[in-house]
């Protein structure tokens, strides 16, 4: 579990105990961020209506890109719990396990087409302290994205990297989604895979 813990029996109110309930039906477990963030359900609520609007199907951001770029966010923040559920997402959405594996290195990979690898790039230079964004990032970002989609998807990283750190300082676990996530996890340990 992670570093706090939400004790038994804590009285979450009914709209945070809602959000629990859609948790459960869709993922077949309350998340524990969820129960973390819901200690504080005025921001619990904002956070979960953020995550909607970022996640809704009239995003200029298709479902396999959003999903990329908060797979690398978490990956660079090192938060594991982040990694397994949304790995978990992506092999929902149809994204392969060969380029998963290869997406910490999407820019070798043919694997990846010209619009990704212009988000990753920059997905990358907005979550890494030690880069920032350049003119070169957006003449790529532009070729594939008008400026709305670029807004969208720099609060998209901004969001993951909020909540990839939360995850990751609060020492949140995986919860076991996604298989990929749990061997990833096993070599980095040392333990193989």
């Amino acid at each position: 579990m992670s570093v706090i813990t939400t004790p038994a029996g804590y009285s979450f109110p009914w709209y945070v105990r809602l959000f629990f309930w859609n948790q459960k039906r869709k993922y077949g477990a309350i998340l524990e961020p969820a129960r973390l963030w819901g200690r504080s359900p005025r921001v619990f609520v904002t956070m979960a209506s953020l995550y909607g609007a970022f996640d809704r199907r009239s995003s200029p951001l298709e479902p396999a890109l959003r999903t990329l770029v908060t797979v690398r966010v978490s990956q660079i923040n090192w938060c594991p719990f982040c990694v397994d559920i949304n790995l978990f997402t992506a092999l929902r959405r149809g994204i392969s396990d060969e380029k998963l594996s290869t997406l910490p290195a999407f820019s070798d990979s043919d694997l990846y087409n010209e619009r990704e690898k212009a988000a990753l790039h920059y997905t990358e230079a907005v979550t890494y302290s030690d880069q920032q964004a350049t003119d070169a990032h957006f003449e790529a970002l532009r070729r594939h994205f008008d400026d709305d989609a670029i807004i969208e998807l720099t609060g998209l990283i901004g969001f993951q990297n909020m909540s990839s750190k939360f995850n990751a300082a609060l020492g949140v676990k995986p919860q076991g989604f996604c298989e990929i996530a749990l061997q990833s996890g096993a070599q980095r340990e040392g333990r193989g895979a």
